[in-house]
């Protein structure tokens, strides 16, 4: 379970991962390795290939990909690399009780390929001295995660096998499949169900608060226990867990049991009704062109028949997605807007505008926002404040936009999400790590979604 955040728009590049290269093994030369193949970018009409064990060379791959890729890379210090990562190394052999004397980080001048040589070589005597090849496998696993981790990047991350979410719920206490909301509170409640889902199954509503996960406390002294929330996230078919749970609308205490399954996925969808007669309420799961499009002929179709006097559009829970979706419903709001920018490393930056093809709604906008709103619902949401293009009602947003994520693959079929440029706002601030904060603060707790209520939307529906 990691702290760091991982938005749902970065997990669905994996999705797209194509045929891996064929990999090396840990090889026998006591010289240095060569420079491994570079990364590539996937193929999507190709199915994602079922990752294998991570090498040596894996690990170099891993490490000039980051060089050529990355935002930074131009300018990293291969230290800041290869120290994070042989640390993370002697950390797992000391878990699997191999610690050895020569396990010592040689010694490291900031160049690239004379580091990765050095660094190359110590390793490649370490693993030929371990005794199978899932500790060698290991390692490899956690030089490559430490260097991932050490760009402090929330839409770097290193892709392996895909996890679905095999009990169908969301906690407030996580953005995105196993991401931590850095400021979740207790008690954590359940703020997703999926239809036909395990958790549905075993009585779970929208708003229960869980208190425990197989009777051990979600929260202990007001901290939050993340490795609990790995019985959620690592849990296998057929496994189960018992939570206990805590139902505010009737102040009920009790016990249930979901057993892990695979179950229809659900394709995410918009949902549009009437409010208050003549306000359009339009939920957007996620920022995809298709979606975008949705969300525009449904309010068409409102106002067809209503003469509508606002748009309240439902972020809540908005993991992200595509750029374009993002401009064309900034598109609707106004056009010849920049709504943001992407910049390199130096401060080179590169406008990102509104898609003035979009027909103009000419309507007041109330967005609704929470912490779940992130990456390209961040970008959104940040547009709309700065530029005045609507009100904002809801919590801060999550503040997980760092930069536009790609997919490069590794020689043992799993990749690496990395983003060339990092993102500012249309002011040329930074959200990242921040969030956007409403124009009107209105949490949803876990008690409204027990009973119903919906103190969000009802504020909104009054500013229009």
């Amino acid at each position: 379970m990691t702290t760091r955040w991982r938005p749902l728009a970065t997990a669905a590049v994996l999705l797209t991962v194509a045929a891996a290269l064929v990999g090396t093994g840990a090889g026998t030369s006591s010289a240095g390795p060569e420079r491994p193949p570079a990364c590539a970018r996937p193929n999507p009409p190709q199915p994602p290939p079922a990752p294998k064990p991570a090498t040596l060379t894996t690990v170099g791959q891993a490490y000039y990909c980051i060089f050529d890729n990355y935002f930074s890379g131009p300018v990293l210090d291969s230290r800041s690399l290869l120290v994070p990562a042989f640390a993370a190394l002697t950390r797992e052999l000391q878990r699997r009780g191999l610690d050895r004397a020569d396990a010592t980080l040689p010694a490291l001048t900031g160049r690239k390929d004379a580091d990765w040589a050095a660094f190359g070589k110590v390793y490649r005597r370490i693993a030929d001295a371990l005794p199978d090849d899932d500790a060698r496998a290991a390692i490899a696993a956690a030089a490559i995660q430490a260097m991932v981790d050490a760009l402090d990047d929330n839409h770097a991350r290193w892709m392996g096998e895909f996890k679905p979410n095999l009990y169908g719920l969301d906690l407030s206490v996580t953005v995105g499949p196993g991401d931590v909301d850095p400021v979740a509170t207790e008690p954590a409640h359940v703020n997703r169900l999926m239809a036909g889902s395990p958790a549905e199954a075993a009585g779970l509503k929208l708003g229960d608060e869980v208190l425990a996960i197989n009777d051990v406390p979600v929260f202990v002294n007001g901290i939050l226990n993340t490795a609990v929330l790995s019985w959620l996230t690592d849990g296998q078919v057929g496994s189960t867990v018992r939570f206990t749970v805590r139902r505010p609308a009737t102040g009920e205490t009790f016990a249930a049991t979901a057993t892990a399954a695979q179950f229809p996925p659900q394709r995410p969808a918009v949902d549009s009704r009437l409010v208050d007669g003549g306000v359009a309420h339009v939920t957007l799961p996620g920022f995809t062109p298709q979606l975008a499009d949705e969300v525009l002929a449904a309010i068409a179709r409102l106002r067809a028949g209503t003469a509508l006097r606002g748009v309240v559009l439902d972020l809540r829970g908005n993991g992200g997605g595509s750029p374009e979706a993002v401009a064309k419903l900034l598109g609707a709001l106004a056009h010849g807007k920049v709504t943001s920018y992407w910049c390199d490393v130096r401060d080179r930056c590169t406008p990102n505008r509104t898609d003035d093809s979009v027909e103009l709604l000419n309507l007041p906008f109330v967005a609704l926002t929470d912490r779940r709103c992130a990456s390209a619902c961040d970008s959104f949401a940040s547009a709309v404040k700065d530029l005045k293009l609507g009100t904002l009602v809801g919590t801060r947003t999550a503040g997980a936009v760092s930069g536009p994520g790609q997919a490069y693959l590794l020689d043992n079929g799993t990749a690496l999400g990395l983003p060339k440029h990092h993102e500012i706002a249309a002011n040329r601030e930074i959200v990242n790590t921040i969030g956007v904060a409403p124009d009107h603060h209105v949490p949803t707790t876990a008690a409204d979604l027990s009973t119903g209520r919906d103190p969000a939307l009802d504020k909104a529906v009054s500013l229009l």
